[in-house]
């Protein structure tokens, strides 16, 4: 009788690892399946920049080329260097100040209690929920006015002016992080700032990471905006922008695989990043999706 149940037992483990194999491998298969489709139009973009001619539904280059590449850069009638520096100086200009004014709005709302905190936070997140370019056209206006119209660095000023309502993640992260520190700071003499900087930020590094990244990744996509200021100024242009210039209607078969060379060279720099922080921004993540 122990014989037979023992018997029933490993053939139950068996059946029961055998599903447990099958849903893996199950998993497994969509996963990949879903990289592939993922991987498909980025695979796609290298190919066509190293093709020496445009030509609709091709997918493997007849001929191979690194022309495009040079001429990138070469081109006078679409300056991509400028686009590319215009880009690079907003993302790091933004990155350093969007991530100062987003951690500090979220220690403060993580650790401060005063009157009006809770229907300070409920405000934003109501206001969060209504797209940017819906002030769009007061927010051009307010810019003419302030003779930053022209200028594609005044997007600098729109990206850093409401980065404090992205504070939602940064917070998270602080509340779980023990208050304990804070009163053995301030029990020695210490103050907030005194908290803040040497003590909060340094037990922070993901989340320090984590805004700092999406802070500088943001500038490189965003193409409305952009695009509204420029005003078809091509020296005003970020790359979003220029790159979109390149396949107009007129030059889209002339300039189809130098846009692709350009999107394979902006694609890098973030990539870098994300491989390199790819640990810190997962811990980031994870660390503040907490409910505080």
């Amino acid at each position: 009788m122990a014989s037979l149940t023992m018997g029933n037992k490993k053939k139950n483990y068996r059946s029961q690892k055998a599903r447990e194999n099958t849903i893996r491998i199950t998993i497994y298969v969509i996963l990949a399946i879903m990289c592939v489709i993922w991987l498909f139009p980025f695979i796609y973009l290298i190919l066509q920049s190293l093709s020496a001619e445009f030509k609709v539904g091709a997918f493997w280059p007849e001929n191979w080329t690194m022309d495009n590449y040079v001429k990138l850069f070469t081109d006078p009638n679409y300056p991509f260097g400028i686009w590319f520096l215009n880009t690079f100086i907003i993302a790091i200009v933004t990155a350093v100040l969007q991530t100062v004014l987003v951690l500090m709005t979220a220690y403060a709302l993580s650790r401060l209690r005063f009157r009006g905190r809770q229907g300070f936070m409920k405000l934003i997140l109501i206001i969060g929920m209504f797209p940017g370019f819906l002030g769009m056209v007061v927010t051009y206006n307010i810019l003419q006015l302030l003779g930053l119209s022209t200028s594609i660095y005044s997007l600098i000023i729109l990206y850093v002016a409401g980065s404090a309502m992205s504070y939602y993640i940064a917070k998270g992260f602080f509340d779980t992080i023990s208050k304990s520190l804070d009163e053995a700071v301030l029990i020695d003499g210490g103050t907030n700032n005194t908290v803040f900087w040497r003590i909060i930020l340094p037990l922070s590094k993901p989340i320090v990471i984590y805004t700092i990244l999406m802070s500088f990744t943001a500038p490189w996509g965003d193409y409305m905006m952009a695009a509204y200021l420029a005003q078809g100024n091509q020296n005003l242009m970020n790359v979003a922008v220029g790159l979109r210039q390149m396949i107009s209607k007129e030059d889209m078969r002339t300039q189809f695989n130098t846009f692709c060379a350009g999107g394979v060279f902006v694609s890098v720099p973030i990539l870098a990043l994300f491989f390199w922080l790819q640990r810190y921004y997962v811990e980031g993540i994870a660390g503040g999706a907490v409910k505080g």
